[in-house]
């Protein structure tokens, strides 16, 4: 074929689909780029957590067509946290998408048993690490400051590297000292006190007054230490 007879069939596709003057090809790494980016702008990150997003690569069988405008990404309603397909879309007179599969991790610091614990051991720097799990692994409320635990017992055995979680623990122990903390907006009164089951964080427990004999409920807040709010 001439040049001349090219330069007609050129000018012939302009004048009918004038879009093609100005449709972009995208190529892949553009698109997984742009399916990367999207999922870092609009999925959320826990604080103190760390992400790692790792698109899927695209499929070599399927042709990239042109757009005549930019591209849009999307993400359904129903995905999960961990795996994210993202629509990218074209949206222009001839429009196409397709589906770009995304692999989210998340990790977080958790406290972790350095050796296998057992039941009633007290938790220090020396049997205790912070470590970072996956999110997805962890099933109930972790925790992740080791100074806020020292001093607490294991309220079962626990093996090497398990999760310390709240349900794991006791702040305040059964039949030991604990100190009461009765206070207001104007005052603070601190007492002795014998606490009468296991509690951790948040929650309630009786404890008995050994001034009094009284028993009272108090709200655990730090170590072998109640606060009750007057």
């Amino acid at each position: 074929m001439s040049k001349l007879k090219i330069f007609i069939t050129f000018l012939f596709l302009i004048s009918h689909f004038p879009s093609l003057a100005y449709s972009n090809i995208y190529d892949r790494a553009f698109i997984i780029n742009l399916a990367k980016e999207f999922v870092e702008s609009n999925t959320p990150v826990p604080i103190r957590g760390k992400r790692v997003i790792e698109p899927a690569s695209i499929d070599s069988r399927i042709t990239l067509k042109p757009c005549a405008i930019p591209l849009t990404a999307n993400i359904p309603d129903n995905y999960s946290s961990r795996n994210v397909n993202v629509k990218i879309s074209c949206e222009s007179s001839t429009p196409w998408h397709l589906f770009l599969p995304v692999r989210v991790t998340v990790t977080v610091p958790v406290l972790a048993t350095k050796y296998k614990i057992n039941k009633g051991t007290i938790l220090d720097k020396s049997n205790i690490m912070v470590e970072w799990r996956e999110l997805n692994s962890i099933r109930s409320e972790i925790l992740d400051d080791i100074d806020l635990i020292i001093g607490a017992r294991s309220k079962r055995t626990l093996s090497q590297g398990a999760i310390i979680t709240k349900r794991a623990i006791c702040v305040v122990c059964k039949n030991e000292n604990v100190t009461i903390i009765a206070k207001s907006d104007n005052f603070m009164i601190k007492t002795a006190g014998i606490a009468l089951k296991n509690a951790t964080f948040g929650e309630q427990v009786k404890v008995k007054n050994t001034r009094s004999g009284r028993t009272i409920n108090a709200q655990v807040n730090a170590i072998n230490q109640v606060v009750i709010n007057l």
